[in-house]
């Protein structure tokens, strides 16, 4: 017997919720904006993707104490601890990683040839606010209206 504390969902409205298209789309949004947040952190430690101090302005290298590669240490950490509140809260996890990416995105419209990336970051920025508005909706709910 079930209990009140703890909900539990039949297949045929678990099913129902994973043919649901918001629902789907909120599922796909959390996932990705969990993994990659989580590796491109990691990568900050390993510079394999890419050589990540190279995407630090030079003023923000000015003013943050140490090195760029101990700035990306730092970052890193973040974009960790980002993927992580997604994971487990998106509602706020969204709105977090759409704040980081805009400050990435003045970061890299501030270094001359990074405005691509810029604009890449746009979209995913886009994106976290869309998972972030898709957790709000599904909260709590065992299914999607």
């Amino acid at each position: 017997m079930p209990s009140a504390t703890t909900p539990t969902m039949s297949a045929g409205p678990r099913r129902a919720a994973l043919t649901d298209p918001g629902y789907q789309a909120f599922f796909i949004l959390r996932t990705g904006f969990t993994v990659a947040p989580i590796l491109f952190g990691l990568d900050k430690f390993a510079n394999l993707l890419v050589d990540w101090p190279t995407y630090l302005a030079p003023w923000i290298n000015d003013v943050v104490p140490g090195s760029a590669q101990a700035a990306m240490y730092a970052v890193g950490v973040i974009e960790i601890v980002a993927g992580l509140v997604v994971a487990l809260a998106p509602r706020f996890g969204g709105w977090l990683v759409a704040g980081w990416l805009a400050g990435i995105i003045i970061n890299l419209l501030t270094i001359p040839g990074h405005y691509d990336i810029a604009l890449r970051d746009f979209g995913l920025l886009l994106g976290a606010v869309a998972l972030a508005r898709l957790a709000q909706r599904y909260h709590g709910k065992e299914q999607p209206h």
